[in-house]
């Protein structure tokens, strides 16, 4: 055999090498779980083979769609994009102190630091349906209520990147500025804020785009917006406008990600 055939050799030895026993276990647990996940889903051939005529009955009843509604149904997707819009900057705004002291080398004491890093990641662990019901019950059904979910939710999505990008900052211009007696409040605004502040904007724009996204679905349980005419539309079996609402909510988040798309492009 060639001295050049032999790296070959080895790197093909390498990569079909026996698996430890660790990974055998490991790879096993991971089949067992997806097999046992897909039996408990109840999801068979025969159930979508039967659920087939029943889709082409909705979807042909939603054909052509109902414009009748069109102005009242514009009405309510401006007001789901007003949710977004008015959450996603109050999460914003709330999201920058609370991730200053989720920063490690920012926070102002390690317990300070988990309890603002265990906050931020139970705002995200909690879905915004649960903070949709939690509000409606607090505020009343409404925008109001959807507004204050996606805030939370913003909270939870913002809070942790930010925290990152300020950890992931060049420390040489912080290291500078306290040997010369900077405060911190000078140290995060002069240093930290300007070199994160391209993955800043970054994560807004996906925060605006995510909250219009979910903005729809938090009007399902009262919070407002084109989720409660979408709701209204199936509970009829209004069908026809069903898809006129959902034609209208599609053109709205395509239109939002293309202009966040341009403004990262150009900003960034």
């Amino acid at each position: 055999m060639s001295l050049s055939a032999s790296p070959r050799l080895a790197a093909t030895t390498d990569r079909f090498a026996r698996p430890s026993a660790t990974t055998f276990i490991g790879t096993f647990l991971a089949l067992a779980l997806v097999i046992w996940s897909f039996s408990g889903s109840e999801l068979s051939a025969e159930k979508l083979i039967r659920g087939v005529p029943y889709m082409g009955n909705i979807l042909g009843r939603m054909f052509p769609p109902d414009l009748s509604r069109l102005d009242s149904i514009l009405w309510s997707l401006a007001t789901t994009f007003q949710m977004a819009v008015s959450g996603c900057v109050l999460g914003l705004i709330l999201s920058f102190p609370l991730a200053v002291l989720a920063a490690e080398g920012l926070s102002p004491h390690p317990i300070v630091r988990t309890l603002a890093r265990g906050l931020i990641a139970f705002f995200r662990t909690v879905p915004d349906l649960i903070w949709a019901l939690f509000f409606v019950i607090a505020v009343g059904l409404g925008p109001a209520a959807g507004v204050l979910a996606l805030m939370i939710d913003t909270i939870g999505y913002a809070g942790r990147f930010f925290a990152e990008a300020m950890e992931e900052t060049d420390k040489g211009p912080r290291e500078a500025l306290s040997t010369i007696g900077a405060s911190k409040t000078g140290l995060i605004f002069s240093a930290v804020v300007p070199n994160a502040m391209p993955s800043f904007i970054a994560t807004s724009l996906f925060c605006v785009e995510k909250a219009t996204r979910a903005s729809v679905v938090l009007g399902l349980v009262g919070a407002g917006g084109i989720g409660v005419e979408l709701k209204v539309a199936f509970d009829l079996f209004d069908y026809d406008t069903a898809l006129t609402i959902i034609l209208a909510v599609f053109a709205l988040v395509v239109a939002v990600e293309q202009i966040g798309g341009s403004l990262r492009r150009r900003i960034i």
